[in-house]
Formats: structure tokens, C-alpha cells, sequence
């Protein structure tokens, strides 16, 4: 590892610098000794996580859990509202399912196998199994039906889907479907509501629970699938984002990196299908020997007397769930818990500060990072807004820019040599990060397409590459970096990103509808956009709010629906026909101004609803919650 070995040179010399330098080097350079100290540690657990996979044989995750196993079996791993499920619980239940899903189904190494579940400790040994087996594991969001559904398990190539009575209502309704195309779907629980489906514990509980042969991982290395988590981006259709076995371990360091021990007890609301949920809260849990608290859904108003009756120490947040909890009516014993760290992103300043006041002194650790990205940042010093820090050793371990970009025209800003401009302090430019040997990008499975379009090429000289993130950040003079926005056709509500092309393929099925334009608007109050559509009616149709309610809520995710129509006689676009979506985004939802039909997604009449002055009002002065 050269690369790794000079960027350590690196590292020593600085630090025999600073050592003789110490006033001087603090005066020209504040957070000289933070800085030094969190990229020390990022290099520290790069190396470590490569000599792990570089053995013979290698070291996996796995492997560390496994170890984990050995050292401390009666150790709780997972705590799930009354049960308590030891290391090997976890290790002894993963053993049987991997056994029986060998003969059973057959299953060889490196077939991907499909998970369809929601939180729950059966999520994590089928994990656990999986792995044993050598087998990719696809996680699908629970949230994604139909066509969608079909799409992701092609991306990823499975050909098994292990899913849940609790999502029967969605599994029957892609089953003839998926039978057709020769896709097996079982259920892991110990009845089956669904005809044809087969359940499996019973089955797997008179399995044995002895370790599995080790030929089943003979192949695996650094770059092996370990994981296919899905992301949302602007082609509209879930993206199955490759994570190898060295991505894997990296990101479930995360945990360690911000100061997660052996003792700390983590909870976890974040949905496993997601890489926060699976990789950095029970992953991280694997890394160092840990706890999880896992919750089904996240609940406000349980939020604390969860963490009170498990004795949690460390959270996991997305900005979101932290604005619900300042939301709710204050408490006398409000700071009456141990949690002593807070882990996540996505958390506004005002909502950070709020959150600070009211539930105390919590070391906050605020990260910027994208599933299928090659690098991202961390705020180690609690700088409250930002999500990292763009210290002077980053750029030598991973190179990264923020670049001029066009939003109107959804491109990066060139110049006359036809090579990106990079922005100054204090200005707002795309996030790209650049393709080495120590940052790579591995794309998404199933479309080379998709994973070429992330990569923007003749960023600083000609025939380089980087990774697009899709964002907007800004770094300021002290090198704080803050994320402003995204870019393109993506923005994010309640946590996730919400693709306006599939919106807006899945809204023109409405046979009402001739054409529609999807967007994000900001509402008072809120974390990123709500959802908003453009609608043109057909000739002589009429807007029909009833049976669009009825329509969104049966095929799109509760927060991909709309929560605002504005009907328009033309919807304007550029001349090479692509959808305006500024002049919308500007505008918002405002009756007052606009003279176009509004409507209001109203829960209670299930239909959208005329937008008068007195809703809007209500939603501005965050009376009525979205």
C-alpha cells in the first residue's frame, strides 16, 4: 500500500513539527491538533481494516463479529422490546438459517439472496447467515412496491427474496410476478399467510448450530459483494449501490472513529435497509463488541423512556427524527437519560442548538456521506451546522473539490480549457471526490450506465475521474464544511431521498394527467423539501383529488406522495425539452400569489383538497404538521 505508506510519512512529519512548533503551529493553524488527531485516526483505521482483509485468509467483519463470539458469548448484541439476543444467540441462530438455506435452497457462494424485512432481530442473523454462506445480501427497502420491487431485485440479480408476514400485503402483489421470472420468495417466520410461500423457521430451528464449513468464504477478499444497499437517484428506479467486504468494515468503523466502545449501548430507529441502520449502527456494534437497542419505528413520544429502560449511551439520528424529539411537549425529566453521543446527519443548526438546550450536553457527531460514495466527512469537533471539516491532511489520503455548477442547467460550470472551476471560501460548489486506489468507486450493480453517470471526468486535468456526489457544500474560511443542497432531479424528505422522475412516471398513469413535473418545496419548520407536482390536465378532464389520494397511497412510499398540486394550462421547459423545475421551487405554495389551481394532500378527507389562504397560513405558522 504506497499510497497509504506516504500519506503516513506524512503524518510523522507534521507531527514532529507541531511537536517543536507547538504555539506557532496552533497560531497559523486553528484546530491544528484536532485535525491532526481525526485524520490520524482515519488513517489508522484504513490501515487497520486492509491488514485485517489482506491476511491469508482474510479477516472479515464477519470474522470480527465471530471473535467477538469467542471472547464474550453471553454479551447482549441486540435488544428488541423484551428479548435479549447474546452474541451467540446471534451466532448459534445465523448458524442454523445458513445451514438450512445451503440445502434447502441450494444456495452457493457469491448468489445474491434478497432481504425484504423490516427492523427486527431476524434482519441480523439472516445477515449474519447470509454472509456465512458467502452470499450477497440485497436490501430492499421496505417502503418499495411493485415495478420498483421487480427493478431492484433485477438490479442486484437475486434470485431468492426472504421476507416477512408483515409485508404480505406487498409480497402478494409482485408474487405471480416474481414466480414467473423464476424468483423464490419464502417468509422467516413460523406461519405463512401467503399461498405458495413457504415460512421457514420451524425448519431452521431443528437445524444444528454448529459452525458452517469454511469452503463456503474460500473466495472472499477485499472486493467481494458483501452487500447491495439501494439508493434513489434521478434516473428514478432504485440503485442497488455495491458494498465490498473492505467498504463494509470501513464504514462499520465509523462507530470507533467517533469514540463507540465496548460498553456503550447504541439505539437504533433508522431502518436496517439503509446503510446508517446496518452498517454503522449494527455493524458498528460487530466492530468494537457492543450493544443494539433495535426499535421497529421510530416513536417520539418513546424515544427517551426507550433510552431510560435499556440504559442507552449513543443514539443514531438523521436531522428528522432529532426535530420530532424537539417537537414534543417539553417534560420536567427531559434530561434524565445517559446518552452521552449522538451519531447521524442531515441536522440543522437551529434544531441541533434546540436539541442541546433541552436534552443536554450531548457530544454530537455530525457526518456527510452518501451510500455508494467513495469518502465523506466527519465533524469532530462538535462545530454546530457543519458536517465535517476540510483539514489540511484530508486532501492527501482523499482528494476531493467543491466545483462551480449550473443548477438550472444541472451541469458543472466549465472553463475555456473545457476543466471545472473550483469555488473559493464561502461559496457553494458540487462535492466530487476523486477515483484512486484508496477512494474507489464501485458503482451499481445491474447498469454500467447508472455507475458511469457518477463519474465526471476532466475534472482538473484532462482524463481524471471523480465521484459526483450530487450535492452542494460549502466551506468556509475556517474550513467548516456545510451541505446546502442537492442538485438534479433528487431531493430529500423524512429521511429519504425522493426521485422526481419516479413520481412523476408513477403520478401520469392518473388518466387525468397528460403531463406532470415533480419538485421539492421548503416548508417552515421542515428538514429539506416536500414534495410538490406540476399538473397538466388532459383535454376536457377533470382533477379528480379523491381518487389521486387513493391512487399515491397504493403506489408510491407515504413520503414520496405530494403533498401539493398546482394545476398549470402548459408546464414550461428548456429547449431541449427537459421540465423547468426553478421558477416552481421559487414559488412554492402560496395562494395568495399564485393564480393556478391549488391543492393540499388532507389526510383526514383522504383526498387533495382546495389550498385556501387559512391552510396555507396554518401550514406557515406551523400550525398544521406536515
Amino acid at each position: 500500500m504506497p499510497a497509504l505508506g506516504i500519506v503516513t510519512a506524512a503524518v510523522v512529519g507534521l507531527v514532529v513539527l507541531a511537536v517543536l512548533v507547538p504555539a506557532v503551529t496552533t497560531r497559523l493553524v486553528p484546530f491544528f491538533w484536532a485535525d491532526l488527531v481525526a485524520f490520524s485516526g482515519l488513517v489508522g483505521s484504513s490501515i487497520r481494516c486492509r491488514r485485517r482483509l489482506n491476511r491469508r485468509p482474510p479477516v472479515t467483519l464477519l470474522d470480527v463479529f465471530r471473535e467477538h463470539v469467542r471472547r464474550r458469548p453471553r454479551w447482549p448484541l441486540i435488544l428488541f422490546q423484551e428479548e435479549v439476543y447474546t452474541y451467540e444467540d446471534m451466532d448459534r441462530r445465523s448458524n442454523q438459517a445458513a445451514r438450512l438455506l445451503a440445502r434447502r435452497l441450494g444456495l452457493e457462494p457469491g448468489r445474491t439472496v434478497a432481504v425484504f424485512l423490516p427492523n427486527h432481530p431476524t434482519y441480523v442473523w439472516t445477515w449474519l447467515a447470509l454472509a456465512k454462506l458467502g452470499c450477497p445480501m440485497a436490501c430492499l427497502n421496505c417502503n418499495v412496491r411493485g415495478r420498483a420491487l421487480q427493478h431492484a431485485l433485477a438490479a442486484a440479480g437475486a434470485t431468492v427474496v426472504l421476507s416477512s408476514p408483515e409485508l404480505q400485503v406487498a409480497v402478494e402483489e409482485v408474487l405471480p410476478a416474481l414466480q414467473r421470472d423464476g424468483i423464490r420468495v419464502f417468509y422467516l417466520s413460523s406461519t405463512s399467510p401467503t399461498p405458495g410461500v413457504e415460512a421457514l423457521l420451524p425448519a431452521i430451528e431443528e437445524v444444528s448450530h454448529e459452525p458452517l464449513p469454511a469452503h463456503h468464504r474460500a473466495g472472499v477478499t477485499a472486493d467481494s459483494k458483501a452487500l447491495y444497499i439501494y439508493t434513489s437517484g434521478t434516473t428514478g428506479l432504485p440503485k442497488a449501490a455495491v458494498i465490498t467486504e473492505l467498504k463494509l468494515m470501513m464504514v462499520a468503523n465509523l462507530g470507533r472513529l467517533c469514540g463507540l466502545r465496548p460498553d456503550d449501548v447504541i439505539y437504533t430507529t433508522l431502518p436496517l435497509y439503509h446503510s446508517a441502520g446496518l452498517l454503522i449502527g449494527v455493524g458498528g456494534c460487530f466492530e468494537v463488541g457492543a450493544t443494539c437497542v433495535l426499535r421497529g419505528k421510530f416513536s417520539a413520544s418513546q424515544f427517551w423512556e426507550d433510552c431510560r429502560r435499556y440504559n442507552v449511551s449513543v443514539i443514531q439520528y438523521v436531522g428528522e427524527l432529532m426535530r420530532y424529539l424537539c417537537n414534543t411537549p417539553k417534560r420536567p425529566n427531559d434530561r434524565e437519560h445517559r446518552v452521552r453521543m449522538a451519531l447521524g446527519n442531515g441536522l440543522r443548526a437551529e434544531v441541533w442548538k434546540e436539541f442541546l438546550q433541552r436534552f443536554g450536553p450531548i457530544s454530537i457527531w455530525e457526518f456527510y456521506g452518501a451510500t455508494e460514495g467513495n469518502a465523506g466527512f466527519i465533524n469532530y469537533t462538535g462545530k454546530i451546522g457543519a458536517v465535517g471539516r476540510a483539514n489540511i491532511f484530508l486532501k492527501t489520503f482523499a482528494p476531493f473539490e467543491l466545483i462551480k455548477y449550473n443548477v438550472e442547467e444541472d451541469e458543472p460550470v466549465r472553463d475555456e480549457r473545457g476543466l471545472c472551476i473550483r469555488v473559493g471560501p464561502g461559496e457553494t460548489g458540487l462535492l466530487v471526490i476523486k477515483i484512486t486506489k484508496n477512494t474507489p468507486f464501485h458503482g451499481y450493480a445491474g447498469d454500467s450506465k447508472k455507475t458511469e453517470k457518477k463519474v465526471l471526468r476532466d475534472v482538473l486535468v484532462k482524463g481524471d475521474a471523480f465521484f459526483n456526489s450530487g450535492d452542494l457544500l460549502m466551506i468556509d474560511h475556517e474550513r467548516f464544511v456545510y451541505f446546502q443542497d442537492r442538485v438534479g432531479d433528487t431531493f430529500r424528505w423524512k429521511g429519504e431521498n425522493v426521485a422526481t422522475t419516479e413520481v412523476e412516471a408513477t403520478l401520469a398513469m392518473m388518466n387525468f394527467i397528460q403531463e406532470v413535473n415533480v419538485y421539492g418545496v421548503a416548508v417552515p419548520g421542515c428538514e429539506g423539501r416536500c414534495g410538490m407536482a406540476a399538473i397538466r390536465l388532459k383535454a376536457g378532464a377533470s382533477f379528480e383529488g379523491q381518487d389521486l389520494y387513493a391512487f399515491t397511497g397504493d403506489t408510491l412510499p407515504a413520503y414520496a406522495a405530494p403533498r401539493f398540486v398546482r394545476i398549470q394550462d402548459t408546464l414550461e421547459i428548456t429547449g431541449t425539452f427537459k421540465q423547468c423545475k426553478g421558477n416552481l421551487v421559487k414559488e412554492g405554495f402560496d395562494p395568495n400569489i399564485i393564480k393556478d389551481p391549488l391543492f393540499f394532500r388532507d389526510d383526514r378527507k383522504k383526498s387533495y383538497v382546495p389550498l385556501n389562504p387559512d391552510t396555507y397560513a396554518a401550514i406557515m405558522d406551523r400550525k398544521l404538521n406536515l
